[in-house]
């Protein structure tokens, strides 16, 4: 983007951004794929899209993509409203990665927000970890030598092929 803010003398609006991706994921075909969201603000406003790994875009006012898209989708389309406040926006934002790491064995472990607004960007990493590793309650590690070997046995895993061949003699018999 900074190429071609150099190249073309004006800021770059967002959808330039997704469609420089929407193309490049295209030409490729499916070779190279990302599910990517892309947000920002420039002179038209916010803007919000998605770009699909075959390169087909959406623009909504809440978007998901990902594994867990589904279950994340469920809690915007339930709780999103128009004109949300800051922390409003980061709690909704939150719930729905938090829905998508529980409802699906692909995604993540920690919730990260990046909050957009016209004076700049702020990433706000591991603002949850809904799956947190906790403490065993019990240590299961044994001293070297606890269990004792009764017998070994090493076995050759390198197969030998015998060709035998068929002389004509053999192979232009009569059988009948």
């Amino acid at each position: 983007m900074e190429l071609h803010a150099l190249n073309s003398g004006r800021t770059p609006r967002v959808v330039t951004a997704m469609t420089m991706l929407k193309q490049y994921l295209f030409r490729h075909q499916g070779q190279i794929g990302a599910a990517l969201v892309l947000g920002g603000v420039d002179e038209t406003g916010t803007n919000l899209f998605t770009v699909a790994p075959h390169g087909s875009t959406d623009k909504l006012p809440y978007v998901t993509m990902g594994s867990g898209s589904l279950a994340a989708m469920a809690v915007f389309e339930s709780q999103w409203q128009k004109d949300l406040d800051r922390q409003s926006a980061i709690d909704l934002a939150s719930a729905a990665i938090s829905a998508g790491i529980f409802n699906d064995l692909g995604s993540g472990s920690n919730v990260d927000v990046c909050v957009i607004t016209a004076q700049g960007s702020e990433m706000l990493r591991n603002l949850h970890k809904p799956n947190e590793r906790g403490l065993k309650e019990k240590n299961y590690k044994f001293l070297r030598g606890t269990t004792a070997w009764s017998s070994e046995k090493i076995r050759s895993l390198v197969v030998k092929e015998v060709q035998t061949s068929v002389g004509r003699d053999e192979a232009a018999m009569d059988t009948s």
